[in-house]
Formats: C-alpha cells, sequence, structure tokens
C-alpha cells in the first residue's frame, strides 16, 4: 500500500496537467468560433457575400454576437491573451455593422397622398385566409402577395374582386397584376387605385410589375421575390437581386414602391446595392430596421428582416407594423406612406 505522501505527490503532479489540457482545449474552442464568426465579419467588411455557408449566415449576422461573447468567455477562462484582443474587435464590428444601414432624409415639397403598403408572402398559399382577414382589418391600398398559387390567386378573387365602376365597397380591391403560378411561383398585386400593367422582372419565380394611379399621381409598383441563397441556388439569387437593383437604378426619378420577400437582409450586399440606387426602407424609415420577419415561428425574438418595402426618395414612412398569420413561415408587413410632390 502506497502512503499518503505518495499519493499526494502524485496528484500534485497531475493536476498542473490537467489544468494545461482544459486550457488547450478552451483555447482551441475560442478560436473555432472567432474564426468562424470573422469570415462572416470580413464579409461583411469587404462589401460582399461570399460563398456558402457566408450569405445564409449573413442573414442573422446581430445574432453572431452570442458566439463571439462565448469565445471571448473561454479565451478569458483560458488566459488566451490574443483570444481576448481578437474577441473584443470582433465584436466592436457586430455592433458596428447592426446599425440601419445608409443615411435617411425627409422629403421636399408638398404631401399630396397617402398610402397604406401591405406585403406578404403566404408560403404556398396556406395562408390566405388570414391574409384575408389581415387585409380586412388593415384596410391598405396596395397589396403585394408572394407565393400566391392558383387556389390562393381564386380566394382573393372571391374576396376583393368587385365592379370596377362601383365606389360604394370600400371593401374591394377591383386591380390586380399577377404572374400565374403552382407552389411559390404565383404572385399577385392587389390595388384599390387603377392599375396599368407594366413588364414585371422576368424571375424564377413570379415578380409582376404596374403602374399605380393614385390621385392622379403615377407610382411604379414591383413586387419583390428572389430566389433564396440556397447553395445551390446562390448564383440565381445574385442575378435577381441585381435585377432589382436595375429597376431600382432606372425608377429612381420617379414615385416607386418596390416590395415583397427579397430572401435577404440589410446585412447582404446585394441587397444593399438597391438601397444605393436611391431608395429607402420603409421599416428602417418608421423605426423599424431590425424587427424579424422571418422566420415567423422565431421572430421575434430571433430571425432576420428579409420583407421589405423600399420607397423612391419621394415617400416618407411614418408607420410599420409587423403582423403574425397562421399557416406561414413569414410575418405580414404593413406601412403608412406619404408621397410629397416637388414645387
Amino acid at each position: 500500500m502506497r502512503n499518503a505522501t505518495a499519493e499526494a505527490d502524485e496528484w500534485t503532479d497531475d493536476a498542473p496537467l490537467g489544468r494545461h489540457g482544459r486550457t488547450r482545449a478552451g483555447t482551441w474552442f475560442a478560436a473555432l468560433l472567432l474564426a468562424g464568426v470573422s469570415t462572416v465579419v470580413g464579409c461583411r467588411i469587404a462589401d460582399t457575400d461570399g460563398i456558402t455557408p457566408v450569405p445564409q449566415l449573413l442573414a442573422f449576422l446581430p445574432w453572431l454576437l452570442a458566439p463571439t461573447a462565448v469565445a471571448l468567455l473561454f479565451a478569458a477562462l483560458s488566459r488566451w491573451r490574443l483570444g481576448l484582443v481578437w474577441s473584443v474587435a470582433v465584436l466592436a464590428a457586430l455592433a458596428w455593422y447592426i446599425e440601419p444601414y445608409g443615411k435617411t432624409s425627409q422629403p421636399k415639397g408638398a404631401p399630396v397622398a397617402e398610402l397604406r403598403v401591405l406585403t406578404s408572402n403566404v408560403e404556398f398559399g396556406q395562408a390566405t385566409d388570414e391574409l384575408i382577414d389581415a387585409i380586412r382589418d388593415q384596410r391598405p391600398d396596395l397589396v403585394f402577395v408572394q407565393e400566391c398559387e392558383y387556389t390562393c390567386e381564386e380566394k382573393l378573387e372571391q374576396a376583393f374582386g368587385k365592379d370596377k365602376n362601383s365606389k360604394e365597397d370600400q371593401g374591394s380591391y377591383p386591380y390586380r397584376q399577377a404572374v400565374e403560378g403552382a407552389g411559390s411561383d404565383g404572385s399577385v398585386i392587389l390595388s384599390r387605385h387603377p392599375l396599368k400593367p407594366t413588364a414585371g422582372i422576368p424571375a424564377t419565380m413570379g415578380m409582376p410589375g404596374a403602374t399605380a394611379d393614385v390621385k392622379g399621381h403615377e407610382i411604379r409598383l414591383q413586387l419583390a421575390h428572389p430566389m433564396p441563397p440556397l447553395p445551390t441556388q446562390l448564383s440565381t439569387w445574385r442575378e435577381e437581386l441585381s435585377d432589382l437593383r436595375d429597376y431600382a437604378d432606372a425608377n429612381r426619378t420617379r414615385p416607386t414602391v418596390l416590395a415583397g420577400d427579397f430572401n435577404a437582409s440589410q446585412d447582404h450586399a446585394a441587397f444593399r446595392r438597391i438601397l444605393d440606387a436611391g431608395f429607402g426602407d420603409a421599416a428602417r424609415l418608421a423605426g423599424d430596421a431590425r424587427t424579424p420577419s422571418w422566420p415567423a415561428r422565431t421572430a421575434p425574438p430571433l430571425g432576420a428582416q428579409i420583407d421589405h418595402v423600399l420607397v423612391s426618395r419621394d415617400f416618407s414612412a411614418n408607420r410599420a407594423r409587423f403582423l403574425d398569420l397562421g399557416n406561414t413561415d413569414h410575418r405580414t408587413l404593413v406601412v403608412d406612406l406619404t408621397l410629397f410632390k416637388s414645387t
């Protein structure tokens, strides 16, 4: 039998080795977390969306504060000085980019029209009944509906498609422009105001366009629904967002509303290009720049804002609301806009 002194000596010899192993493991864990987050933050700094999984993670940029904070904790416990400095630098970069993107300004001139705009992705038409209730409750002037397949369009026609010459039924939306399709391909614009069809934007999923006559003022309307940034569809996602950017650039000098499910947030470079073309995000203008809209089951508190109403500089946004509808993975966005006319 060994004596107590020998056992104590053995414990003393092994303890530093155990602590060293735990310290090394903590350092490696912190380094892995920081390397992953730094890759995403680096792409944000470089103004690029990078390759998978960066575009997917960029949508959740604010939530990367959590793994960075964990890395900071492990770096502190491991007494890894470089990791402490690295963690603080990443946290500072994240805090900087969480701020809303771009500058805002109030339109000049006199207000000439008030508009309420609603945009909703009804997930393959499943939330059509809930959308109908929301439209009746919110009474928007313009409605942009994504993933509105054949049954969805029929239900909207039955609920709101009244006689265009009737001025008595204020609950009707007699004017519409649609791209018909099954599943996620169908989209429709509903309007209380007369519409003239425009070419829209050719895309994998329907993106119809129109021109609305609102009290004698022409307003260009374009529904947005580019492909999501799936690993196998990144090139299509970029191309279709680029097409939306070209549309925005071509219409920057006229009253324009560009609304829908963009499958992109302000942390995606391809989306910021649209804003840089001279458009403002109505939710941001109304003080809701970071309110999540997807996925609805976790938003809030966890999610990303990928559903937007973008407006030309002729508009101000007075209020934004995100509505929770059943049977869809998106929240519905409603914004109140004011159109100004320069003198």
